[in-house]
């Protein structure tokens, strides 16, 4: 009799968890937002599967300006690391304005993209410019690195969506797609 209990209280949690949420519960859990550690999960994975992603920054004017950058994989907090040269048009950018995005897409696979908008801190500090060093540096910058730079993107709020996962996905009737806060002010 023990086994037979134990099992249907298997069957019953088994079916309590696969069951579709009730149309109020599945409302009330869209209000509650996107599950946190799933978001960045899924962005870890998307973002890892990339070898380039697009850097936006603000010109003059402030119209957007997009390249192909190599970054570096996001530390813990999403942090993201690139480099570029002082005297690129992108370090003029950041010195005057800050605000940037980084953008992951993967839309040849069907995966979807990662969006990542922050502010860029101009790092030179050539510990820092070392412990990242990659070979192809050599040829890309000036000898001994000289006006070589790292972009810090301290992201304050990742947009994600991934196609066919429930709940990655943008809402069907506005096509927002689900993004949660990672500034200081954001809850872990």
């Amino acid at each position: 009799m023990k086994r037979f209990a134990a099992s249907l209280t298997r069957v019953v949690l088994a079916a309590s968890v696969l069951a579709p949420l009730s149309p109020a519960r599945a409302e009330e859990k869209k209000a509650e937002g996107p599950d946190r550690a799933a978001m960045i999960a899924a962005a870890r994975e998307l973002i890892g599967s990339q070898t380039f992603c697009a850097l936006v920054t603000l010109d003059e004017s402030g119209r957007p300006q997009v390249r192909t950058m190599n970054p570096f994989p996001p530390e813990e907090d999403m942090t993201v690391y690139m480099a570029t040269s002082t005297r690129s048009l992108k370090y003029r950018q950041i010195q005057r304005d800050p605000r940037v995005t980084v953008y992951y897409s993967d839309h040849m696979k069907g995966n979807g993209y990662v969006a990542l908008t922050g502010r860029a801190v101009l790092v030179d500090d050539p510990a820092e410019i070392k412990k990242r060093k990659r070979a192809y540096w050599d040829q890309a910058f000036d000898p001994g690195l000289a006006n070589l730079v790292l972009i810090k993107v301290v992201p304050e709020r990742l947009e994600l969506v991934v196609y066919n996962k429930p709940g990655l996905e943008q809402d069907k009737s506005t096509w927002r797609p689900p993004s949660i806060d990672l500034g200081p002010a954001a809850k872990p």
